[in-house]
């Protein structure tokens, strides 16, 4: 009895995964960066942004006709703009999207950022990010985009950072294809 209760269930969930899973969407975006670093306390040397680019590809899973859940890997170049200061990762958001009628969609979620260069040793492996933006459909296919990711984590190793902390603040402005 007790196996069958336990296929029964997992059929049921199956089911309701599938049913709920209306859309699933792939596509490929690029943009560019305005990225700055906010220091604590504040830098005691010239802190400049950086304009930088990024590129990746998503999966969107449509939950219903209004939300859908983005995932994405993108290459980002970001952090300040002296050379010791630059930052560049694999990020990796995950986006809950809601569709604002035929031609715009909002976008909120968390996002991991993993450093890509091993000469950047000031910098943290790992950082944790939030993530928001809005989307506008020019067609069925392209579509461009602005976001903010605002970083939640200190982005300095705590082993050569000698108690400074810094924050990573990118503006990006983005065009891509969905297929």
């Amino acid at each position: 009895m007790q196996i069958k209760s336990i296929v029964l269930t997992l059929v049921f969930v199956a089911m309701s995964t599938l049913s709920f899973s209306q859309e699933v969407s792939y596509g490929v975006r690029a943009g560019v960066n305005i990225s700055n670093l906010d220091f604590d306390p504040d830098a005691t040397f010239v802190n400049q942004h950086r304009n930088g680019f990024a590129f990746g590809g998503f999966v969107d899973y449509g939950v219903t006709e209004t939300f859908s859940v983005q995932l994405e890997i993108q290459y980002s170049a970001e952090g300040g703009k002296a050379d010791d200061l630059r930052a560049d990762y694999i990020q990796m958001p995950i986006m809950a999207r809601f569709s604002l009628g035929d031609k715009f969609a909002l976008g909120v979620g968390p996002m991991v950022s993993l450093k890509t260069w091993k000469n950047q040793d000031a910098f943290s492996t790992f950082t944790f990010s939030g993530v928001g933006g809005i989307e506008y459909m020019i067609n069925e296919e392209l579509f461009v985009d602005a976001r903010v990711h605002y970083g939640l984590s200190n982005i300095l190793d705590e082993d050569t950072s000698n108690g400074l902390e810094a924050q990573n603040t990118t503006f990006q402005f983005g065009f891509g294809i969905r297929i």
